[in-house]
């Protein structure tokens, strides 16, 4: 009787190229046109947006949808992509000056948006390098920081992790353990964070510490490498498989007192920085559900069962236009969403009601992408279950849809309801 695993080799012949064995439709690798604008949110963009997207949109065509599915497999991350996502001039985003772009929240956010339509990976690794540790200096540090630190995290030269989460602090993340102890000539920091994205390879790490003396946040610039300071990669993620997400440990980390971000010194100071993120996050929804309709809109013309495409199909036809729908009403969520941050109205309410909303709208919209996809819609190949799979981290990251739903219903109530009533015995 033959061995199955011989001598530790895999079993049986290399898979098939899925055009090969799938060759009646088209995989992912080659991205398809943009369909989704049907009430042509388009003329709602100033010509320097629909250059930036015009920009974006080709790069990730060209450069990452041909290598996102291998990477994606492997939950690994392709360093040697850095380079072309450098070339989108997204870092440092609306920041002015110290090589930033200083674009618009509406042209960043439509980039970032056409960044997740190709690889939500991709966008969440540009969105934590750049809304959350480029804006934290910007808006928090001191201007010797902000020279010394953001130019070569605008070109990608370095790259930047934001580390708020902890394992007992998620949603209550205001009130995080790690603590920050004055020490001569700078401070230590004692704790521990989890899901901390780019953090097992980033140079530049933005840490949120509590002040032992004070009992308020602040903020910490902390490098690569500092003695005391272990990130490790958190394994066996089913979503944005290539972010590379890390528990981080530290001990009695040293930091000099030039690298304390002055600007912090409570949680109502990030708050600035996550009003902006938020927006950027509510993004991501859109980008994603704009990939799965381009891909489906394109699948099902090209796929054919009982002698016609499936784009015949009247219950097809019906989702197809649900999932076009969505898209519409979230393009406008999103834009006018930037509109209000950009003209000083935007509430944080607002901010909440928009990533919460968008990111349930897209559930829909992948769900109903991978039925109609069929067996192909649980391949990774054709877009949409990796899209399917992306989509739920951020259904929870910056905020879950419950705690967004209540930042907002805190603003329209008047009553905070993020803590359960006051427990009593029960009678049963």
């Amino acid at each position: 009787m033959g061995s199955l695993g011989g001598s530790g080799g895999k079993v049986g012949l290399p898979a098939l190229d899925v055009a090969l064995a799938f060759p009646q439709a088209t995989p992912a690798s080659l991205f398809p046109p943009a369909v989704s604008d049907y009430y042509q949110f388009d003329d709602l963009l100033t010509d320097e947006e629909k250059a930036l997207r015009k920009k974006v949109r080709g790069i990730m065509k060209k450069e990452i949808a041909p290598i996102m599915t291998e990477y994606w497999e492997k939950a690994e991350f392709p360093f040697h992509a850095i380079p072309s996502l450098a070339s989108l001039g997204l870092a440092g985003s609306t920041t002015k000056g110290y090589g930033c772009p200083g674009l618009s929240l509406t042209a960043s956010a439509i980039a970032i948006a056409e960044v997740a339509r190709v690889d939500a990976s991709c966008s969440t690794f540009v969105l934590v390098h750049s809304s959350l540790a480029m804006s934290t200096i910007a808006l928090c540090g001191s201007e010797a920081q902000k020279q010394k630190y953001l130019p070569s995290l605008a070109q990608f030269k370095t790259v930047g992790c934001w580390a708020l989460t902890e394992p007992d602090y998620g949603s209550d993340a205001s009130s995080l353990r790690t603590a920050a102890t004055k020490v001569p000539g700078g401070w230590h920091l004692d704790g521990q964070k989890r899901w901390i994205g780019n953090s097992t390879f980033a140079d530049v790490l933005i840490i949120l510490a509590r002040n032992a003396d004070t009992n308020q946040l602040n903020g910490f610039i902390v490098k690569k490498g500092a003695p005391g300071l272990k990130a490790t990669k958190i394994e066996n993620k089913i979503g944005l498989r290539m972010v590379q997400n890390g528990d981080i440990i530290l001990n009695k980390v040293f930091v000099p007192e030039e690298d304390r971000l002055t600007g912090i010194n409570s949680f109502q100071d990030i708050n600035k920085v996550l009003a902006m993120s938020r927006i950027m996050v509510a993004w991501q929804p859109i980008g994603i559900s704009m990939g799965v309709f381009d891909i489906c809109h394109r699948y099902l013309k090209e796929r054919k069962q009982f002698g016609a495409p499936l784009a015949a199909f009247q219950l097809n036809q019906e989702k197809l236009v649900r999932m076009l729908g969505n898209i519409q009403a979230m393009l406008l969520i999103g834009w006018r969403l930037c509109k209000l941050y950009e003209s000083g109205k935007m509430t944080p309410g607002h901010a909440s009601l928009g990533k919460a909303w968008t990111s349930r709208k897209a559930r829909e919209v992948v769900s109903l992408g991978r039925e109609l996809l069929g067996g192909n819609g649980i391949l990774a190949d054709f877009l949409v279950a990796k899209a399917f799979c992306d989509l739920e981290p951020i259904f929870s990251y910056e905020g879950t849809y419950d705690i967004n739903s209540l930042v907002t219903g805190r603003e329209i109530t008047g009553i905070a309801s993020f803590k359960p009533a006051v427990l009593t015995k029960s009678r049963l």
